[in-house]
């Protein structure tokens, strides 16, 4: 069992300790993301999926308006801004003091989101530009260095960089050269996120997630997202609807494994099973 680093990153000047595991409520703003539960678009339901991240106990909104489900269609930048620019407002309105994270891998959307909305975090999934919706590359782009890499360094809010590596010898080599790569650039405050479920076979997340507090000799905050995938429910063989049992197994593990967040739909089941954990830690 490993306790949880006593981790802190800057939220615009706020300090948000991370020694306690933090919950992330996943809120999207998108028609298709595969868990429909998750999918809220009007006002009402905006304003009532960010009180309930809250209530529940999350302390982190991550708002995302594309999905990254495999099959998912693209989603052009102006409609991604477009969400965003309607979800953002009723999630701060709402939610003062929450920390926003946005899920997005595109350079021009973070900087949108950060200089017109306060947005504290950007939550990357592509690892860096390596891929955008699952499974389908990105333009290889000009440069020494990544578009999103160089707009963190502007930007100097917290990053989060998930891996799309299938095992954990590739990850932790990649790892460390985009870490440096963003510290050249000026980039602050990096979390790592291992990408369960990207990538990946069953077995591969499996193996991961056994060897994951490994991920540790990187020094830095890691986040997980196992929320009701396919890593669950195939194995279980279920459906995504009835992985909630399931999903909070495995990020019991993650949280003995030492995960400072966890991405999750289902708020209140996440925040007990970190005061659980917290506990048989403690004693």
């Amino acid at each position: 069992m490993n306790k949880c680093i006593e981790y802190t990153i800057n939220v615009h000047g706020r300090l948000l300790q991370l020694g306690t595991p933090q919950v992330m409520g996943i809120l999207n703003v998108t028609p298709d993301s595969f868990f429909a539960g998750s999918r809220k678009q009007s006002e009402r339901e905006i304003a009532e999926r960010a009180n309930q991240i809250i209530a529940e106990g999350g302390s982190i909104i991550d708002v995302g308006a594309f999905s990254t489900r495999p099959g998912a269609d693209e989603v052009s930048v102006e409609e991604e801004m477009s969400r965003l620019r309607k979800a953002l407002p009723i999630v701060k309105r709402e939610q003062p003091d929450a920390v926003i994270s946005v899920d997005t891998y595109r350079p021009e959307v973070a900087q949108m989101v950060v200089e017109e909305f306060g947005a504290d975090i950007i939550n990357d999934v592509s690892e860096g530009g390596i891929t955008g919706i699952v499974d389908t590359p990105l333009e290889k782009e000009e440069g020494e260095y990544p578009a999103i890499f160089q707009m963190m360094g502007k930007l100097k809010v917290p990053y989060i960089l998930m891996s799309v590596q299938a095992n954990l010898h590739d990850m932790l080599i990649n790892f460390s050269k985009e870490v440096q790569q963003l510290r050249d650039l000026g980039a602050k405050d990096i979390i790592l996120d291992p990408g369960f479920g990207f990538g990946k076979s069953i077995e591969e997340n499996y193996q991961l997630l056994n060897d994951m507090e490994k991920l540790q000799v990187l020094d830095l905050p890691l986040l997980v997202g196992v929320s009701r995938k396919r890593m669950i429910w195939k194995l279980l063989d279920i459906n995504a609807d009835e992985a909630l049992n399931g999903t909070t197994v495995v990020d019991t593990i993650a949280l003995m494994k030492g995960a400072n967040i966890l991405r999750v739909h289902d708020v209140k089941a996440a925040a007990e099973a970190v005061k659980i954990t917290q506990m048989t830690l403690r004693a």
